[in-house]
């Protein structure tokens, strides 16, 4: 009987141990890769619709930097189109990074934005808006 249970708490340990770990993964503590999927742009009648991620100047895919403070997008310049975390704090399960881009100087496109990275899964709710427009972009992050 005593080995019954040991094997049992060996397998309930095997299941239970690799959550925290792949939940530690999404705390702000490691680089992250972040992936748009799906991008949707709302104006202030209401309607809304898909587009893509280049058609609103985001990057398909962005490097996530907590030690810097910065998002890069991959493949591109990545200083002169980098963005700042101003704010950044885990609430109920979320990680949550704030913060506010000019856009193109000389042109009235500013945003502020927020993103939520859900802590157990890595997928993300990134939101945005800005005069006259808002933008909802979901995707996911994976630990680089």
């Amino acid at each position: 009987m005593s080995r019954l249970r040991m094997i049992g708490l060996a397998f309930l340990c095997i299941l239970v141990v690799p959550f925290p770990v792949i939940a530690g993964d999404f705390d702000g503590s490691k680089p992250l890769l972040f992936a748009a999927i799906e991008v949707i742009e709302c104006g202030p009648n209401g309607e809304c619709s898909k587009v893509t991620p280049e058609s609103i100047a985001l990057s398909q895919f962005l490097k996530i930097d907590f030690k810097k403070k910065k998002i890069f997008p991959v493949g591109e310049s990545q200083e002169k189109k980098s963005t700042t975390i101003e704010n950044m704090e885990l609430i109920d399960g979320k990680l949550i990074l704030q913060g506010a881009e000019d856009g193109v100087e000389g042109v009235r496109d500013g945003v502020g934005w927020t993103m939520a990275i859900a802590e157990e899964t890595g997928k993300v709710v990134l939101t945005a808006s800005g005069d006259q427009v808002g933008f909802v972009v979901f995707g996911a992050c994976t630990p680089l």
